[in-house]
């Protein structure tokens, strides 16, 4: 297994011997827990951003954060130039929807990447048959604040629950639910997250745990409704004690930043990953798929103008 956090260490080195610090301009994104796959990936970035801070000036970092919706929301108040969010969190946020409170009209799209799955994992000890059986357990819905939390309340609502039905509506962050599962203190949690995962696969090899669908009628309605869920299996075999493909839903891991970053800080930035888009496939499994041209789905708000000057550029669209 690769070590993904000293990857991104190496990846977010911020100035060589030599170079001049009143040059360099300092950007950051904003990720997740450091056991998930939005960490690593803005590793990856800023690895390529930090190929050329000689010719651009841009010296590229990454933050853990809360995940999704924190993202957003310190992108729009400009504690970040960049962040990951689930591609519901960003419709929701461009269109004032729960958690957001009015429209977020300065949020803008920079590109989506890999699709992430939304999983209900649960100890097989716990006697759970299906997902509309997590009623009377302890779940863990994800911290305030995430893209998991604001994914697992709409997983309640087409199962018909609310948090009232669940013995214990758990606010565990992404990296403390798995030692929760393990220790007892919870019987499953929500996760929404790129495959393969760190974290879940070290979970499943400590433990008998395992996935639960989240399909049927109600997940149905929901994909067809909306541009930002479909249809998605998780793959058999990918996980210890999940030999089977299991049937659930995605949303797009896209980045976002805000009206106000200047153009060609965003024109750098995407420069960096699209020229060497084959370094950026190898840099995370997954990545490994992604196509240039794909890397414009499930976006909500408008494109940056850096972004779209390098995409007419290129003819990407």
């Amino acid at each position: 297994m690769r070590n993904w956090l000293w990857l991104t260490l190496v990846a977010c080195a911020l100035l060589a011997p030599g170079e001049p610090a009143q040059a360099a301009r300092f950007i950051s994104i904003g990720t997740g827990d450091i056991n998930g796959v939005y960490y690593p990936v803005g590793g990856a970035i800023c690895r390529l951003v930090n190929q050329n801070r000689k010719t651009h000036g841009l010296r590229c970092s990454v933050e853990s954060t809360g995940g999704s919706v924190y993202n957003v929301r310190n992108v729009l108040s400009r504690e970040i130039e960049f962040g990951f969010a689930q591609s519901d969190v960003q419709w929701r946020a461009w269109n004032g929807a729960a958690p957001f409170a009015a429209k977020e009209t300065k949020l803008r799209s920079v590109f989506s990447l890999y699709g992430e799955t939304a999983m209900l994992v649960v100890r097989k000890d716990a006697k759970i048959a299906n997902a509309t059986g997590i009623r009377g357990k302890r779940i863990n819905l994800g911290n305030p604040g995430s893209g998991q939390r604001a994914t697992a309340d709409v997983v309640l609502n087409v199962l018909g629950l609310k948090e009232a039905d669940l013995a214990l509506a758990g606010r565990y962050h992404p990296v403390e639910q798995g030692d929760a599962l393990r220790d007892g203190r919870i019987d499953g949690f929500f996760y929404v997250v790129g495959n393969p995962a760190t974290g879940i696969r070290d979970l499943f090899n400590a433990m008998d745990a395992t996935m639960l669908p989240l399909n049927g009628p109600g997940f149905e309605r929901m994909t067809w409704d909306t541009k930002y869920y479909v249809k998605d299996d998780i793959p058999g075999g990918l996980y210890r004690g999940v030999p089977q493909p299991v049937k659930t839903f995605s949303v797009k891991a896209t980045l976002v930043t805000s009206s106000e970053v200047e153009d060609e800080v965003v024109y750098n930035l995407v420069k960096a990953v699209f020229e060497d888009i084959e370094a950026f496939r190898k840099l995370h499994p997954a990545l490994g798929l992604l196509k240039d041209r794909a890397m414009f789905e499930a976006l909500t708000a408008p494109i940056h103008p850096g972004a779209q000057r390098y995409y007419e550029e290129k003819a990407l669209r």
